[in-house]
């Protein structure tokens, strides 16, 4: 069946069977995507990480298909009732719905009116009926009349044999073909409002009275309707036009003009309404929820890419804001591998006196400590305390940023921060969370369950299954496209290394701890527990700057390190000389390097990392600064043009931080001047734009924004 799957997967993704076989024999050697994706692109034909993530993920699926197959096939056997032609029909089932349709007739039922119709001894005259020869229902089925049998008249007879019918109906797999396609091309989704919950479901009001098709409505509506479903504020239902419905079935199962066929026609209408709508609505509410969440998972899973992606700060020393009203302003201060020198609380918003100290303590620490760059938190009391900073009077060459501190006071309260900071509380913790997250995003954000970062929609509608290996999937992704520097790593990000994992992070800061810096990637070996496989993994995405091997600080795998000493060797000059010196490189003749093990798609990598080894592939850091005039939503108006950062793209637009404590939503249709189908196509989480202000809503604390041409 393996090869079946393999051909199946290369014919949807469009690959060769070789690359789908290829992939797929790796990953069950437990590589890794990123490793497959960067060290192994002879043997998968180049794919890239999106392609692999593809095979793995269809050919689970495949193979759960091919568990589910197995039990049915062993259910049938143990009961006997396995055939060479339902064989051959499970063989050739290709989804779950069709194989659970070729079973339906075969699996134990619980008891069911065709099965008490059955016990009566009505099913011979159910017989007769589904014939639809020329017969009189009623006279035939005066026979079974029988008061023992609780058949008390002809027409007790012939409900429980239409129930029997009905039954058949509903079992045959064609029936259930036709109305699967019915549903998915002509169901319409409606939802009402449950009388006596309109104050309490006003967020839901936009669905009170709502429908539309189910194939055409986009993920995020559906997941609110369905939220609305779930609190007790709507009524939800899906189906397509009933007429239609009937209408194939009778072109089905109603052979005759007679009056068994009028018998038959009813046993459909009931079979329908009965049994094959709920069953029909129940699977296409369980696939277009299943649907909307692949949608809204990857909507997140690519917000949660570009955060960690988002620009790190140059090494600087940072002093750190974490800014309050009443409790005052928690100040800590960096240096530039982020280590935490000093802390305090200044009262910046209190009285004169404390504003005048709080001012000569920050430009104290600030000189004492080489102060390069000010983070200050955007949450409460975070417009004033920038405001303030930039009044105090500092050297014009420290840079003051803004930055986002949504899962910060998760990350203070959390084991991680009580085991990084043992001796501080968490005003202290979620101070240096909000330095570090500037320093560099990704080392701090790893450290938080990416849930609670900020983005995404719906995340908690959503499957929890799917939405963790998406988004360790996304996480994995990113640190190993950075790469690591493995002797300032905390364990949290080592663990996204590939081919680590929690407990050999812990090994390698243990490691680390008791001898010291690592001195080479050959070092790790003697780190307990990673054993030849977790090195092979894991190697090329560790770096240690200042080593003895230039290449230990590179991207370059260390089974490649022979092919780059050849190079070297070849040219009479040193790897250092070859990895400084362009016009050296420039003589190297791929081609000569090629062997069994080594093709071109490696030794180009390999040139493109000697040029610039270790090379950071996330966009240079970028200063921003909000309007200093608006600084509350009460200070907007319609008509303003402001500079904003990007802090959620969904489906339906993107929200944008202005600096008034409440995100704006620019709407899909206000995104560009022309249609845009994907806000993605326009705006990236954290990026930086311009806006217009359409409107305020003071009460609800909306505020709409526009990025087309005004």
């Amino acid at each position: 069946m393996s090869s079946i799957h393999t051909a199946k997967i290369a014919r949807e993704l469009s690959l060769s069977a070789k690359q789908v076989e290829s992939t797929v024999t790796l990953l069950d050697d437990d590589a890794t995507v990123p490793f497959i994706a960067r060290y192994r692109k002879e043997i998968t034909g180049n794919l890239d990480e999106v392609q692999i993530t593809a095979i793995r993920d269809r050919m689970a699926q495949l193979r759960d298909l091919d568990k589910r197959r197995e039990a049915i096939v062993k259910s049938l056997t143990e009961r006997d009732l396995l055939t060479d032609e339902l064989q051959a029909k499970l063989d050739a089932a290709e989804t779950m719905s069709v194989l659970e349709d070729i079973y339906l007739p075969f699996k134990p039922k619980r008891r069911t009116r065709a099965t008490i119709a059955r016990e009566r001894g009505l099913e011979p005259l159910a017989e007769l009926l589904f014939a639809q020869d020329n017969i009189d229902p009623y006279h035939e089925a005066s026979a079974f009349v029988d008061e023992e049998k609780e058949v008390a008249s002809v027409e007790d007879a012939l409900a429980g044999a239409r129930d029997i019918v009905a039954e058949w109906i509903n079992e045959a797999a064609d029936a259930r073909a036709c109305m699967r396609q019915l549903f998915a091309q002509r169901g319409v989704i409606s939802s009402t409002m449950i009388p006596g919950k309109e104050e309490e479901g006003a967020k839901f009001s936009d669905y009170f009275d709502w429908e539309e098709p189910i194939r055409e409505i986009p993920s995020h509506r559906l997941l609110a309707m369905r939220r609305g479903e779930d609190e007790s504020v709507l009524r939800l239902k899906i189906a397509p036009p009933e007429d239609e419905a009937l209408a194939i079935l009778e072109d089905i199962f109603v052979i005759g003009n007679n009056a068994a066929s009028q018998q038959v026609a009813l046993a459909a209408q009931d079979c329908y309404k009965r049994l094959l709508a709920p069953a029909m609505e129940t699977e296409l509410r369980n696939l277009s929820k299943e649907a909307a969440d692949r949608e809204a998972i990857r909507v997140f899973a690519d917000n949660v890419r570009e955060l960690l992606m988002t620009s790190p700060l140059p090494r600087k020393n940072v002093l750190a804001i974490d800014p309050g009203f009443r409790t005052g302003c928690k100040v800590v201060c960096l240096d530039r591998q982020g280590s935490l020198q000093h802390h305090t609380t200044v009262f910046p918003h209190g009285s004169e006196k404390q504003r005048n100290e709080a001012a000569g303590d920050i430009k104290a620490m600030c000189a004492r400590f080489k102060i390069n760059v000010i983070a200050i938190g955007n949450g409460t009391a975070g417009r004033e305390s920038d405001a303030f900073v930039r009044e105090v009077g500092l050297p014009e060459h420290i840079v003051v940023e803004m930055v986002n501190e949504s899962g910060a006071s998760i990350y203070s309260a959390s084991e991680v921060a009580r085991e990084e900071f043992p001796e501080h509380d968490i005003t202290v913790r979620g101070a240096v969370s909000i330095g570090r997250r500037l320093m560099d995003p990704m080392a701090e954000l790893v450290k938080i369950d990416p849930k609670s970062i900020g983005v995404g929609q719906y995340q908690h509608d959503v499957d929890q299954t799917a939405l963790k290996q998406s988004l360790d999937d996304t996480v994995m992704s990113c640190v190993n496209t950075v790469g690591v520097e493995v002797n300032t790593a905390s364990k949290q990000i080592l663990t996204y290394v590939s081919g680590l994992g929690p407990a050999l992070a812990q090994n390698m800061v243990a490691y680390r701890n008791e001898n010291g810096p690592f001195k080479s990637r050959a070092a790790f070996k003697k780190v307990s527990r990673l054993g030849p496989k977790a090195f092979e993994q894991a190697a090329g995405f560790l770096r240690i700057a200042d080593t003895k091997n230039p290449l230990d600080s590179s991207a370059v795998h260390p089974e490649s390190y022979p092919v780059v000493e050849k190079m070297a060797r070849d040219l009479g000059c040193t790897v250092s000389q070859l990895m400084q010196d362009e016009t050296l490189r420039k003589k190297i003749k791929l081609h000569d390097y090629v062997s069994g093990k080594v093709g071109l798609p490696t030794l180009t990598d390999i040139m493109e990392e000697l040029a610039k080894p270790g090379r950071d592939p996330r966009k240079e850091f970028e200063s921003f600064s909000f309007d200093e005039s608006v600084t509350k939503i009460e200070d907007l108006k319609a008509g303003m043009e402001l500079p904003g950062i990007v802090t959620n793209v969904t489906n339906f637009g993107a929200f944008v931080d202005i600096g008034v404590h409440q995100d704006g939503l620019v709407h899909i249709s206000e995104l560009a001047d022309r249609f845009v189908k994907d806000p993605a196509e326009i705006v990236k989480v954290h990026q930086k734009v311009r806006v217009t202000v359409l409107s305020i809503d003071l009460e609800r604390k909306r505020i709409g924004l526009s990025m087309r041409a005004q």
